[in-house]
């Protein structure tokens, strides 16, 4: 069965969508630790990030990378966190977390998101990339 993230790709599930291209793809977290909270995947499903090809895996980390500028133009942070879970849904994904101190990076602190607020935001964004 297809994970969610994969039913998200496939756009059997609605987000907002940040980056894509043939291997990859970034949206929105809907229940962002703080404003700007994008996960960013890799379009081969698979559970674990350490699974992953070293080529996929390595390839993640320099999409995401492409990613950060543009979050940091738009939202007001020290820096752009990393976090690496992989419990909650069974398809490897990197949360970028814009932040102001280390202590913001907990899931403690995520909330549901307003629909509207997410859309213009991801605008803003898609705007700052390069």
């Amino acid at each position: 069965m297809a994970s969610i993230f994969t039913k998200i790709i496939n756009g059997e599930i609605p987000c907002q969508k940040i980056l894509e291209d043939e291997q990859y793809f970034s949206f929105l977290d809907i229940n962002p630790i703080n404003p700007g909270h994008t996960l960013v995947i890799p379009k081969q499903e698979t559970d674990y990030l350490f699974a992953l090809d070293d080529n996929i895996l390595s390839g993640l980390f320099l999409f995401a990378k492409k990613i950060v500028p543009a979050i940091e133009q738009v939202i007001s942070c020290k820096r752009v966190g990393v976090i690496v879970a992989g419990l909650e849904v069974p398809h490897a994904h990197v949360h970028l977390i814009p932040m102001g101190a280390e202590g913001e990076l907990t899931f403690d602190r995520a909330q549901r998101a307003n629909p509207q607020d997410l859309a213009a935001l991801a605008q803003k964004i898609i705007q700052h990339l390069k």
